[in-house]
């Protein structure tokens, strides 16, 4: 019996890889988030955010200051957050890649409900790679259903 165990080198690489997707995770959210509520609403104030995003206020607070720091929104006094040209061009990056995972979990057999929920976690690790082969299989079923 082989031991295929990974390096310490490259296995903490992977958990560092992961630590860093779910910071982004936290930031594509809230970016999504905050551009769904402007959609809604037409502004996203941090007591709407946070509680969308199931979170304290002073965690939406933190969470935005860091989206500032990014550049990827900025905030007014009493007028709440607004996403920047690339908070915004993020956030339709997100929502178009949350709508191909839960397109091809759904069309793999998955349920919509489930399908919706399983793409939150699975729509921030997704690597572009696979993302594509979600779009092609997606592209050629929809080629396929309609062929005469």
């Amino acid at each position: 019996m082989s031991n295929t165990r990974p390096s310490d080198k490259k296995q903490a690489d992977h958990f560092a890889r992961a630590r860093e997707a779910q910071s982004v995770a936290l930031l594509e959210d809230y970016v999504e988030m905050i551009g769904d509520l402007h959609e809604e609403l037409g502004e996203a104030r941090v007591a709407d955010l946070a509680q969308r995003m199931g979170v304290a206020q002073p965690t939406a607070t933190k969470a935005i200051a860091r989206l500032k720091r990014e550049g990827l929104a900025t905030s007014r006094r009493y007028r709440g957050v607004f996403l920047t040209e690339t908070g915004a061009a993020l956030a339709m990056r997100v929502r178009a890649r949350h709508r191909t995972v839960v397109a091809f979990l759904v069309a793999v057999g998955v349920p919509e409900d489930v399908a919706e929920m399983d793409a939150e976690g699975i729509e921030h690790h997704v690597s572009r790679h696979t993302l594509t082969a979600f779009e092609d299989y997606l592209a050629n079923r929809l080629a396929a259903d309609h062929r005469p």
